[in-house]
């Protein structure tokens, strides 16, 4: 699934957890060859950390792109550097990475190597913040990996808890793969906001009271002929960004072009106007820095200078057709009704909303 769905850090993380069942297969089989399998295992195991807290800072370049061969070739390079290392230093760290601390407080025992428990101290920090700053389904299921790894590290005596933990980690993945492929399917790419699929599979679901609202970015046609498509994306992502802070309950979807759509389960009309007024004019008091070469383009920076009111700026509006759903209404009904109110606020000047 990670390689027909290119999700090269999946396929990476797979790979590793791999070798990490296989060094944990040989551990535990037991006899003279065991010690050389604890061996590999520990430096497998302080090697999984470190990777997938790489791989959650990477971006996603498929598996088989050169980006992803580059991967795949460091990760070759690391089984490498593992098996000369145990061919022909092996003495030398493996009394070092066999340095255990017994953790009495939870079950069973909790069992983790010196070297091991620092990796973990510092790799667990780093990935959580990235997950905290960069929160994806694949992240999620990378971190959620690396602390079912780390499980398997601390009760590697007791028989079932390294095939426990080590499916737990790879169903992890797979949902993370299958999450990712739904929000691609689900979830508009420019604005983050959910799709008009997924506005069409909530309409099915819809009760008799509700509100249904479209929202039209006024002119853009002609702001995108004359400022371009690049700030024509800046404007939309950030009328979707005023359009998400709508309250009152209201479910946000990108409708198609420079359209959205706004669904308020349960209210009413009169609930939900006081709720769309404040978004129409948070939007038209809102002053776009437009970016250009002398604009930084990471986000912090580009913070800073919006609040400093330098270079150019721009402002749109919005026109907004709602309509209210009664017992015997459809679905589509009442969205083509909302339809209908926006083209009136269109032709009674825009910037307004119509009912």
């Amino acid at each position: 699934m990670s390689f027909h769905f290119r999700r090269g850090r999946v396929f990476l993380a797979l790979l590793l957890l791999a070798a990490f069942h296989w060094a944990s297969n040989t551990r535990l089989s037991g006899g003279a060859p065991a010690i050389h399998g604890h061996n590999a295992f520990g430096l497998l195991a302080m090697l999984f950390p470190i990777n997938i807290t790489l791989f959650m800072f990477m971006r996603e370049r498929g598996v088989l792109t050169v980006a992803g061969r580059i991967r795949l070739a460091f990760l070759a390079f690391q089984a490498g550097m593992v098996a000369w290392l145990l061919h022909f230093h092996e003495g030398g760290f493996g009394a070092f990475i066999g340095r255990d601390i017994l953790l009495p407080l939870l079950p069973g025992g909790f069992v983790l190597s010196l070297p091991l428990l620092l990796v973990l101290a510092l790799s667990f920090p780093i990935a959580t913040m990235r997950l905290a700053f960069s929160l994806s389904p694949v992240n999620s299921a990378l971190l959620g990996s690396m602390v079912a790894a780390a499980a398997v590290c601390g009760w590697p005596t007791i028989p079932e808890m390294p095939m426990l933990f080590i499916t737990a980690a790879a169903l992890t993945l797979t949902l993370g793969v299958l999450q990712d492929t739904h929000d691609m399917a689900f979830r508009d790419d420019l604005t983050s906001l959910p799709s008009r699929r997924a506005l069409n599979e909530q309409l099915t679901d819809m009760r008799r009271r509700y509100v249904i609202a479209m929202l039209d970015v006024d002119h853009f046609k002609n702001f995108n002929d004359a400022y371009g498509h690049d700030v024509g994306d800046q404007v939309l992502k950030m009328v979707a960004r005023k359009i998400h802070e709508v309250k009152g309950g209201g479910k946000p979807y990108r409708y198609g072009g420079e359209e959205f759509t706004v669904i308020f389960p349960r209210s009413r009309l009169d609930e939900a106007i006081p709720h769309l007024e404040e978004v129409r004019k948070a939007i038209a008091a809102y002053q776009l820095v437009l970016r250009d070469t002398s604009r930084p383009e990471t986000s912090r920076l580009g913070k800073r200078q919006r609040g400093s009111g330098e270079g150019e700026t721009v402002s749109v509006t919005i026109s907004i057709g709602v309509a209210e759903s009664n017992d015997r209404s459809i679905p589509a009904e009442v969205l083509k009704e909302a339809d209908q109110a926006l083209y009136r606020a269109k032709r009674k000047g825009r910037d307004i909303l119509s009912k």
